[in-house]
């Protein structure tokens, strides 16, 4: 690694002492508040992409600040041979959310955990015989070794071959493609709301309701990916909620502590029941330093009704967007829409150069295929932000200047 590299890092000298796992990267923030984060060079950026639909309430927020700071100074970590005063009111606030019916939270770490729990419960539910997980092409579900094999996206697996058996992969929204593909050794179908990472794909409110049916007739267990789509952004608290259906496993994180790592796996009642104790665990998984932020985070978002004002930003977003030229169409729910890029506004660039292009403006989002731009803003981004964020895209979109 070269030492401007490594100075990316905030390392000196030509060695990096951290692993080019992510690239080299192009800033290291050292502030955020609400929608704005600033470099160490003191320069301000509008987040919106909030680490990948994280932090929802925005940077430093003061209430879950607080959160952390108080149980912090009170107990930070205890085995989970043990309980804490903060999972049994976590758990019961993403149950009510949830709105399927009596369940039980396995808390984890992580998204990518939250899946793994999920696979595992299934092959537990089902038993032997019936371990085939069966997702969508263009999914993504997380980087272990298990999540990365229910990831459709065949380029991913490539480098890890051979991968765990036991996963179908099938074309996204098409709920016959679906159903051909199942056989007795299928025990659970893992799906996204809304594809985030394999370009922000909605899937139609008809097809889970299919899918559901479907799984109903063979007695597959329906699992919703709600990691990134969770928790207010796609308008609804969850995005499955708006097809009406009731799924029997969700998987939840990112937005659920603003920040903190807090990854939940939820399930019906009789589904849960088939884990004991052993079945799964996690060092770090619901402790209370973790979980106070998640209290404050999900109390503070049913204050401000997140999902009220996913869906008001997006309708301005979409209005604004809809001035700029070159912009193909907008798709996606509420906060979390990806932006399709006509060729005549890419001039042979790709989205991820025009997102870097954005980057050197001020404005953080990402290039989420080789043509389409994703954002996710906090629920407290201002109109004024929008109005200026959106002007950053279209000005790079019309500067006929090279963009490196």
């Amino acid at each position: 690694m070269s030492a401007e590299q490594a100075s990316a890092w905030g390392a000196s000298g030509d060695h990096c002492p951290v692993m080019n796992n992510y690239g080299s990267p192009s800033r290291l923030f050292v502030k955020g508040e609400g929608a704005e984060l600033w470099d160490r060079e003191g320069k301000r950026h509008l987040d919106f992409l909030c680490g990948l639909a994280v932090t929802g309430l925005g940077h430093a927020h003061p209430v879950v600040t607080d959160a952390i700071a108080r149980q912090a100074d009170t107990l930070t970590h205890t085995s989970n041979l043990f309980a804490n005063e903060l999972q049994a009111p976590v758990a019961q606030a993403l149950n009510r959310l949830l709105d399927a019916g009596s369940g039980q939270v396995l808390f984890q770490n992580s998204g990518a955990e939250a899946n793994e729990a999920a696979i595992k419960l299934v092959r537990k539910y089902q038993g032997r015989g019936r371990h085939v997980m069966v997702s969508a092409l263009r999914s993504f579900h997380g980087r272990t070794m298990a999540t990365l094999a229910a990831t459709g996206q065949p380029e991913k697996h490539e480098p890890f071959q051979p991968l765990p058996d036991g996963f179908r992969h099938v074309v996204w929204n098409d709920p016959d493609e679906l159903e051909r593909s199942l056989g007795p050794e299928v025990g659970g179908v893992l799906l996204e709301p809304v594809q985030g990472e394999g370009g922000v794909n909605p899937a139609d409110d008809s097809y889970l309701r299919a899918v559901r049916e479907i799984c109903d007739d063979r007695g597959i267990l329906l699992v919703i990916d709600e990691i990134q789509t969770g928790l207010g952004r796609t308008g609804g608290w969850f995005g499955y909620q708006s097809s009406g259906i009731r799924p029997d496993i969700v998987t939840i994180a990112k937005g659920v502590a603003n920040g903190m790592p807090v990854g939940a796996m939820w399930a019906r009642d009789e589904v849960a029941e088939a884990f004991k104790p052993g079945d799964h665990g996690s060092t770090y998984a619901g402790q209370p330093l973790a979980l106070a932020a998640a209290l404050a985070t999900i109390t503070e978002l049913e204050r401000i009704d997140a999902p009220g004002l996913a869906r008001e930003k997006e309708s301005t977003i979409r209005s604004l967007l809809g001035e700029v030229d070159g912009i193909a169409h907008v798709r996606g729910r509420g906060l979390l829409l990806g932006i399709e890029l006509a060729e005549s506004a890419r001039r042979g660039r790709t989205a991820p150069e025009i997102a870097r292009a954005c980057l050197d403006r001020g404005l953080i989002l990402n290039g989420v295929t080789p043509t389409a731009l994703r954002i996710a803003p906090p629920f407290i981004v201002s109109d004024q932000q929008l109005s200026e964020g959106v002007a950053v895209i279209a000005s790079v979109l019309h500067d006929h200047t090279e963009e490196s």
